[in-house]
């Protein structure tokens, strides 16, 4: 191929490079857009989660306050009994006994009241914090959306840009020999999308080492396509 025809196929190449590098920047960030998405997702959930927790431990408090009240019930029907019993006792040995078993259960009464004073003090405070974590929720889940929404949106107008590139890729190729064409996507696949890079300071600016003036010779002729001895992309140098 002549000088003239090397440097016309380098010239479609730099367009087509630069055409690949906005395709696979676009490709990848559209890529990343689920995982950003799903850690969104999973950020608000780790959230939910919390609310549930307080919510169960809310009906653990209101099972362990139904036992309590259940229990105490059971002390004052004792303490009713007993003492519809205790004037029917004919000694004072037994009256005696009777009114320290009653003192007992009033004693237990008065712990069972206590806890469930506690439980209810403590359940009002719980309501409370969950009130104020639904609040919290709902502006997450406001903001979550909102985000999904700016990410979905530019999934779309990456989808848009893709199509535009490639129809504009579709349009260069048939002007590049099939042959340089072929190894340059060969070249564009195994380098993550740049194939094609330009000579600057005697470097290759693909892998950054050094350019043997040989083969910066070799690049000027035109003779041939020229690939970097480390890196194997095509190499060229500006006007």
């Amino acid at each position: 191929m002549s000088p003239v025809a090397i440097k016309e196929q380098l010239s479609k190449l730099v367009e087509l490079q630069a055409l690949d590098t906005q395709i696979y920047a676009l490709r990848k960030e559209k890529n990343e857009k689920p995982n950003e998405i799903k850690q969104l997702e999973d950020s608000f959930n780790e959230k939910k989660t919390n609310l549930m927790q307080l919510e169960e431990k809310l009906k653990s408090m209101a099972v362990k306050r139904k036992d309590r009240e259940l229990e105490l019930a059971k002390k004052e029907e004792d303490v009713k009994k007993l003492q519809v019993q205790l004037y029917q006792l004919k000694t004072n040995k037994e009256y005696g006994a009777m009114l320290t078993q009653i003192e007992g259960i009033k004693a237990d009464k008065s712990v069972l009241e206590e806890e469930i004073i506690k439980v209810l003090d403590e359940a009002d405070e719980l309501k409370q914090n969950i009130n104020k974590e639904k609040e919290f929720l709902n502006q997450e889940e406001a903001k979550t959306n909102a985000e999904k929404k700016n990410i979905q949106d530019r999934i779309r107008q990456i989808e848009e840009n893709l199509n535009t590139l490639e129809a504009k890729r579709s349009q260069l190729i048939p002007a590049i020999e099939p042959k340089i064409l072929k190894n340059y996507e060969r070249i564009l696949k195994n380098r993550d999308g740049l194939a094609l890079v330009v000579v600057r300071n005697n470097a290759c600016q693909g892998c950054f080492m050094n350019t043997p003036p040989q083969v910066i010779n070799e690049i000027q002729m035109g003779e041939r396509i020229v690939v970097c001895e480390m890196c194997a992309r095509i190499l060229y140098l500006e006007e």
